[in-house]
């Protein structure tokens, strides 16, 4: 069913899915991905059957019909949700992805520390091997010693879309790289002489041919002519949160609770450590460009993008990075600028007067932009339980059918949202359900509910958020 959508239908759906309208004996709503059936009735009492609860279903329309509509973001948009290697082989989380969206991002599994194969929680390194690798400039090092990538993870998710894809050829999902560079899952010894955490840091000009060796890697194995994965991809995140909440570029002292000698970091940032300047996120666009193909987009990725000072800053790094593009040497490419989206469900964090100014800001130094990693924050008033939860629906409800008409109002003067990404399916297994200390994570102490689906899979009035009627 594509189209427009009966808004009385899609209203006693929410109602069902909050529990407003009981089903009969508890019974849940199922197959919501099928989109043919009839509409439900209500009785006197106003409750409604178990078999008029699953007709709801059959009528709940397909959401990347509406989100990539020509009222939406376009039809050539992107409507995603993250996934990650625990969800690949959950088939009713699965046929929710293959019926609703039509890209996914991989949450972990394309990130530096998931590549070196999580080698010992990320402390050592997984082993070396000696190798022949001939750089951009055209010098070639026939003894150039790297550590090993562990590809499994990735491909093992890319493997199921792909047979999702040949099975539903008119229906194929595509991919969103992420991430190459980032402060973050990228092993601390990765930036230490002998590839060893315990020796001294290595020099800016060493660490320039090991960025360049990863991403040369990374891309051609992923993306290359002879990759059986090649058309899968439509993007790829190349640099991820380079910009302080504190102001400026991140830089190896932030104020945080991490350390330097950590095996990862939440805030901290090795990459400034070494240079002290932000050449290795010019170069890091330089090198995505050189080894990507033209028809990969690239993408600078980051949150808290619509406080205003954090914005002019990430404005300042784009704008960097695009005065770069007619290089004669090493030229870099940017697509598009993903803001990330983890925002609150109280109202005015962000307010959609400094969201509307940070994408028209980004759109004007980039062409386009996107919602990268999408999800809302329970307010105060949600503990957790079935009491407070059916008002904690309604109000992330509104919250996101005001982001969503934002978004369409910008679409309308010219700013070109590409996509619409989701960091999760069900709330149950988003991440912010648990303690993280990366940028617009969470305490792990409050239980959320960010998502479109609830953990049973079923629509919440979230969903219909983003149908338009």
């Amino acid at each position: 069913m594509k189209g427009k959508y009966n808004r009385g239908l899609l209203v006693m759906a929410a109602l069902v899915v909050m529990g407003i309208v009981a089903t009969a004996c508890g019974s849940s709503v199922e197959s919501a991905g099928d989109t043919a059936g009839t509409a439900v009735q209500a009785d006197a009492s106003g409750s409604v059957s178990a078999a008029a609860a699953q007709e709801v279903s059959a009528e709940v329309p397909v959401l990347k019909d509406s989100i990539s509509s020509a009222d939406g973001i376009g039809t050539d948009g992107y409507t995603g949700a993250a996934i990650t290697g625990d969800e690949i082989s959950d088939t009713k989380l699965m046929n929710l992805v293959a019926t609703h969206f039509n890209a996914v991002t991989f949450g972990n599994e394309l990130k530096p520390d998931c590549l070196f194969g999580y080698h010992d929680g990320n402390r050592t390194n997984p082993g070396t091997e000696t190798i022949s690798f001939t750089f951009a400039d055209g010098t070639t090092d026939d003894s150039f010693v790297v550590p090993k990538l562990d590809y499994s993870h990735a491909e093992s998710m890319l493997n199921r879309i792909m047979e999702l894809n040949e099975a539903n050829p008119e229906h194929k999902i595509r991919v969103r790289g992420h991430v190459l560079v980032w402060h973050s899952q990228t092993p601390e010894w990765f930036f230490h002489e002998n590839w060893d955490a315990s020796q001294p840091y290595v020099s800016a000009r060493v660490m320039d041919r090991r960025q360049e060796w990863y991403i040369a890697t990374v891309l051609q194995h992923f993306t290359g002519s002879d990759s059986r994965y090649k058309d899968m991809f439509y993007g790829w995140d190349v640099v991820n949160e380079a910009v302080s909440d504190a102001g400026g570029y991140r830089k190896d002292t932030e104020n945080s609770s991490d350390k330097l000698t950590d095996a990862t970091h939440g805030s901290k940032s090795s990459w400034w450590k070494i240079y002290q300047n932000s050449d290795y996120i010019v170069n890091a666009f330089r090198y995505a460009n050189h080894y990507a193909p033209s028809s990969l987009e690239l993408y600078y990725n980051d949150y808290n993008e619509c406080n205003p000072r954090k914005c002019q800053d990430i404005v300042t790094l784009i704008k960097e990075v695009k005065s770069h593009e007619k290089d004669t040497d090493l030229p870099t490419r940017i697509s598009a600028m993903g803001m990330q989206g983890h925002y609150d469900t109280k109202e005015g964090s962000p307010d959609m007067i400094h969201f509307e100014a940070a994408a028209r800001a980004y759109a004007e130094v980039t062409g386009k932009v996107q919602m990268t990693e999408m999800d809302l924050k329970a307010t105060d008033n949600y503990d957790g339980t079935e009491n407070t939860m059916k008002e904690e629906y309604q109000r992330e409800a509104g919250r996101y059918s005001e982001i969503f008409s934002s978004i369409r109002k910008l679409e309308k003067e010219g700013v070109n949202f590409e996509g619409i990404t989701f960091w999760g399916v069900v709330d149950g297994h988003s991440w912010l359900q648990y303690f993280c200390n990366v940028g617009g994570g969470a305490g792990g102490k409050h239980k959320q509910v960010p998502l479109l689906f609830d953990d049973n899979d079923q629509p919440k009035p979230a969903f219909f958020s983003f149908i338009l009627k």
